[in-house]
């Protein structure tokens, strides 16, 4: 089995896609009106309007209803990424270290999905992510 993205629905399809661009830098490639992927190095994050859920049931899935999820992104530098998004985004909180040894900076998206920025700095972290 390999993991191959996480979806999104949202209410504001475009705003939502537009969001992603700034965070990751990477512009989406729009496979139907209704769906977008971002495609990085790593993983994909799937972004379909409301009108898509109704392909597999209605009622499934609900836009800006999400508080258990956390979007994680790795990134060179938190502090740069911090610094280049400044105001454009609404930050839960600024870059700190957590102690698994990830230096971490976290926004919401126009939904409210929390989205983190992380750099792995300890040499345990650096090393978990080594291999990946």
């Amino acid at each position: 089995m390999k993991f191959a993205s996480t979806r999104l629905i949202a209410s504001d399809l475009k705003k939502m896609v537009s969001f992603y661009e700034l965070v990751t830098g990477q512009e989406a490639e729009w496979l139907a009106p209704v769906f977008a992927e971002i495609v990085t190095p790593s993983a994909t994050l799937a972004l379909g309007s409301a009108e898509t859920v109704a392909l597999f049931m209605e009622g499934s899935a609900e836009p800006a209803a999400n508080r258990t999820a956390i979007i994680e992104f790795m990134v060179a530098d938190v502090d740069a990424e911090f610094a280049r998004l400044g105001d454009r985004v609404e930050w839960v909180h600024g870059p700190k270290m957590l102690p698994w040894g990830n230096k971490s900076a976290q926004l919401r998206d126009p939904e409210g999905t929390i989205v983190a920025l992380f750099a792995p700095v300890t040499a345990a972290a650096l090393a978990r992510f080594a291999s990946r």
